[in-house]
């Protein structure tokens, strides 16, 4: 399988060095969380939290190409990666931002950039709003208050298959037939960061099979609460949208930057849902600009 760096040259991610990053452990109230340092923490700090059933290695590509400059966090939800799985299955959009909220007190120096994908853009985009002192700016990226619920259907349907496969290649041609826009070797290169062995020698998904039960009562947020988030955000913000999304509609988008104060709205070709997976150049050509741009400004050097 091709390593991070190969597979970056190959899809044209630009990267000055071969960042390795520091891996780290932060006990919560509740639960341990388990996060990505990768940079200088002497540069402006980007947090980057995923969407569900991903986990803080899906931001690979992205945080090493932004490392170079920026002090990059990338983060495994509760329950998703390496951290730990709640005893209660509390996975509600408040335990998401509580666990914010610690590994930003923990790491000291506000504000900070958001970057958010899907669950993870929930989070960011609400936090934002709770909590406007401890963010210089905000990137959301493929989710809103309202989804589209045929792409709901495609991804509840993906996620509650059967969860515990033979080989990795099976995992692997599974993936890829939810997320086409990738290769099969992009796939190959990034499936290790979403799956694990169980003691039986099967494979299975990296993240609390409770989350899959489609039994389990989900505690949304409320899309009168979400639009009044986003019209409470001042702070610099752009949002993302993979052209070929089934669950972000191009309707949703517009509507969210006519009512955000100061919104910036960019579709990246080629790409569905899962945005800087499919297309990680062009979310970095979209995002990288715009971050620099945020940071010449507010260090003066505009």
């Amino acid at each position: 399988m091709a390593n991070l760096y190969d597979t970056a040259q190959v899809l044209g991610v630009p990267f000055t060095v071969e960042h390795k990053p520091n891996r780290r452990i932060l006990q919560t109230s509740d639960l341990a969380l388990n996060y990505f340092e990768w940079g200088s923490p002497d540069s402006p700090r980007i947090l980057l939290l995923h969407g569900f059933a991903q986990t803080a290695r899906s931001w690979d590509l992205i945080a090493l190409s932004l490392a170079d400059r920026y002090h990059v966090i990338s983060v495994d939800a509760r329950g998703h990666g390496d951290s730990e799985w709640s005893a209660n299955a509390a996975y509600s959009p408040e335990d998401h931002r509580r666990d914010v909220k610690t590994l930003i007190k923990h790491l000291g120096s506000t504000p900070v950039t958001l970057i958010g994908l899907s669950m993870g853009g929930g989070t960011s985009y609400s936090y934002a709003a709770e909590h406007a002192e401890d963010i210089r700016a905000l990137v959301i990226t493929d989710t809103g208050p309202v989804g589209n619920p045929k792409g709901r259907s495609r991804i509840n349907d993906f996620v509650t298959m059967d969860d515990e496969l033979d080989t990795l290649e099976e995992f692997v041609v599974r993936i890829h037939s939810y997320s086409s826009a990738r290769t099969l070797e992009q796939v190959r290169s990034s499936v290790m960061n979403n799956v694990m062995q169980n003691k039986a020698g099967k494979w299975t998904w990296k993240y609390d099979k409770a989350l899959r039960d489609p039994s389990r009562p989900r505690k949304r947020m409320p899309q009168q609460q979400a639009w009044a988030y986003l019209k409470s955000i001042s702070c610099a913000s752009l949002l993302i949208r993979g052209a070929n999304s089934d669950l972000f509609m191009a309707e949703t988008a517009a509507e969210m930057q006519k009512v955000m104060q100061n919104c910036t709205l960019v579709t990246v070709e080629n790409a569905g849902h899962l945005v800087p997976r499919d297309n990680p150049l062009g979310f970095l050509q979209a995002v990288s600009p715009w971050l620099d741009e945020i940071h010449r400004i507010d260090s003066g050097d505009a």
